[in-house]
Order: structure tokens, then sequence, then C-alpha cells
């Protein structure tokens, strides 16, 4: 595993200029992605180790006549699903874990963006990773995807991607009673209150929103920003959002490339659309940027006058579009920010700790973040409640997905154990 990081590092720059080319994301958080996925393979191999250091810990008994022991062993062949936002990153999140528990993976990328990931395969071959351990199996979701689902011989199934599909994952596997884990979709809040520095609440609305062009499951999409501070708020942040270099991702300093596909372009437009039909108002953005008439570009766009029936503030976008509704209580904020069906991500800007503290324990999701958004770390657990999945990723919840735990006790005394009475001697 360390010998795959070290080759990701060394050719960092090609497998950068793949992922952008397959996914449109800008050059520059693809360099960082690499580094990630390196960083990922390194994680794992230490816990590895730790994981044989761990094997027979004893367990204190109640009774001196027994000694246990835990054994944590892989669960056998794993069928792990990845999305295409952060194609071969997401795809580490599952393969390097699951390596490091010893069993055998069949990873299945998205159709829309693969490159990386048998390049990935590639990568494995040359450091000696024995054939069949990490297979690539590429190809449309129902073809390739749902027959790993369904399949006697696959003995779990991690999957990140939408709702929809995570539905369909469980059903499959719910005849062979296969476990699965789900990272599914999100409709995060990040809330902002009166008492912040406005430029840096402005900038981390920003990048909880645009960063990976809008293309994430955890982008905190719902502006909740309190009533007293709106206006200049609200100005600051379309001056800001004006300002983002929207070019083609190998551009320096692009900071928005193109979204993936010709579908998800006209689904993105078509949110906005319904959402002006509805009466919303778009504060900037809404369409295709007017210096680039080719390629899939929508400008980042910032959404207000939202009611909270509507679709484009109830439904996961996956784009670079902001929705905007203010509040006047913390009280307000809670019961807005929680009244969604997804439960992924959540942050909350504030100078008041103590308020920040309080919001952190009555957010429902998986994920929360003080003082900025979408910062991601191997070491942390990752996932969501409600329809946006169950499991963890990352840190050591990653490693336990592909674990099975086994318990071992036996009996050390000299004595007969005495519960039945033994037959007569004649």
């Amino acid at each position: 595993m360390r010998a795959i990081a070290a080759r990701i590092r060394e050719r960092k720059s090609q497998f950068a200029k793949l992922e952008v080319m397959d996914c449109g994301k800008p050059y520059d958080e693809a360099t960082w992605d690499m580094d990630d996925v390196a960083g990922c393979f390194e994680y794992y191999a230490d816990l590895a180790e730790g994981l044989d250091a761990k094997q027979k810990a004893p367990i204190s008994l109640p009774m001196e006549s027994f000694k246990s022991y835990v054994l944590k062993e892989p669960i056998g062949v794993v069928g792990l699903i990845s999305p295409w936002n952060y194609p071969l990153l997401m795809a580490t999140w599952k393969v390097a874990p699951a390596l490091a528990a010893g069993c055998a993976a069949i990873l299945k990328p998205s159709e829309l963006a693969s490159l990386t990931c048998l390049e990935l395969a590639d990568v494995c071959r040359e450091v000696g990773l024995p054939a069949g351990v990490l297979n690539i199996l590429t190809g449309l979701g129902p073809e390739a995807g749902a027959p790993l689902a369904s399949h006697p011989h696959v003995d779990k199934i991690a999957f990140t991607g939408s709702n929809a599909t995570g539905q369909k994952i469980m059903a499959s596997a719910a005849p062979l009673v296969k476990p699965v884990s789900l990272e599914l979709g999100g409709k995060s809040p990040i809330v902002v209150f009166q008492d912040v520095d406005l430029d840096k609440a402005v900038e981390w609305t920003m990048f909880g929103c645009f960063w990976t062009n809008g293309q994430i499951c955890s982008a905190t999409s719902r502006l909740l920003v309190q009533e007293s501070i709106a206006t200049e708020f609200l100005d600051r942040l379309v001056k800001w959002t004006k300002n983002i270099k929207t070019s083609d991702p190998f551009e320096e300093g692009c900071r928005l490339g193109p979204v993936i596909s010709r579908g998800q372009y006209e689904k993105i437009l078509k949110f906005i659309s319904t959402a002006k039909s509805e009466g919303a108002t778009i504060l900037c953005g809404g369409d295709r940027p007017k210096h680039l008439n080719k390629g899939y570009f929508i400008e980042p766009t910032i959404i207000a006058d939202i009611d909270r029936t509507m679709e484009i503030w109830r439904e996961e976008v996956f784009g670079p579009v902001l929705c905007i509704k203010t509040f006047s209580t913390e009280e307000e904020a809670l019961e807005m920010a929680n009244d969604s069906q997804y439960a992924l991500a959540a942050a909350v800007i504030s100078n008041d700790l103590e308020r920040c503290e309080r919001m952190t324990q009555a957010f429902q999701a998986g994920i929360v973040w003080v003082n900025c958004s979408q910062p991601c770390f191997t070491q942390n657990p990752w996932g969501g409640n409600k329809h946006s999945g169950f499991g963890r990723e990352l840190g050591e919840w990653g490693l336990e997905n592909y674990l099975s735990v086994k318990q071992v006790t036996q009996y050390i005394s000299n004595d007969p154990w005495g519960w039945y009475q033994p037959p007569s001697k004649l």
C-alpha cells in the first residue's frame, strides 16, 4: 500500500490531468485530490500494521475459569461502487481500507469517469499486488453495479451515489442478508450568525457550495443568514461570487470548471428555471457564462426569495447553486437547518463558541463544521444520517467497515464444568 502511495505521488501530475479531462474539476483541485489519495493509502497501511498488533487482545471477564479474545477478520470479497465527482479519491476511500482489512475487492467506478481508477489498477500491478486482489469493473450501473449487489459470492457492498440507487442496492442485497454501507445525497445547511467577520464567512459559504464545481454530496447549499446582516452579507457574497474564475479547468487560477455531462448540465438548469417560475429571485448566475460558448459550464448561482416547499430548497441539485433564507433566532435557524430528509453535513459560522457548541449538538447530521465548510481529513469519520445513508468511511471507522468480529472463549480450569450429574458408577 505504501508503494501504491509512492507511485501516485510520482505520477501526481499525470493522474491529475486525467482526472480533469474525465470529470472537469479545476486542475488545482485535482492535484490536491492526488495528494489525498496517496495519504489515504499511507494512513491505511499504518492501520493495517496496527490491526495485526491488536489481534487476540485479551478481554476482561468476571469468571477466572475462562479467557477470551477477539479476532478481526476480513469480511470477504467486497463490491465497491464509487462516484464521478471524486473519481479516484472516493474510490480510494473504499479500496485502501478494504485492502488493509485483507479483503479482495471489486471496484466499479462511475461510467462517467473511470480513467484514473483504471490507472490505479496498473499501479497496483506494477508494485506487485497479487492478481485478483483488486479488480476494476467498468460499465453501466444496471449491467456492472447491480450484479455485485445480488451476487452470492460478494460479501459486502460499499456504495457512494444517489439515494435512488442506494435504495436499489439495499433491496438487491436484502435477500442475501448482505451488509451494505451507503453514502448518499445531501442538502446541507450553513448557518451564519450576525457576529461574524463578513468576508471570512462569505468565502467559507462560497467554498462550501462551489468547490468541486458544486458537485459534492456534502455541499452546504442551503444558506441560512441572520436577518440583521443579510443585506450586507448577500451584497458581498454576490460580488465575491461574480469574481470566481470560471474557465477551462486547466487554466491557471480556474476555480469553477464544467459539470460532468450534458445530462447533469440540463438537470441543473432545469432546477434553476423551475425555481424562477415558482417565484425565486436569481441574485447572480443562473445560466451559461457569456464568455464560454462550448462545454457544460454553468455560472455560480445564488438564489433568494425561497419558499421552504420549493424543489430547489429541498432536493439535491449537485451543481454550483446556493439557496438563501434568513432567520432571526437561533431556534428558528436550527428548525430550518434540520428540516430536511437529508442529514449528511451542516456548518455554523459564529464567533460565539458556546453557540457553536449548542448548534453542533442540535444539528441532525453526521458531519459538522464550525467556522468552515468542507474540510475533510482521512483520519475523521465520514457519513450521514436519515436519507444520506448509514455507515462511516475514513478513519478507524472506515477499516471496521471491512472487518468481521470473531469472539474466541476458552475454558482454562482443570476442574470439570460440573453442571450435569455424572452417571453412577456400576
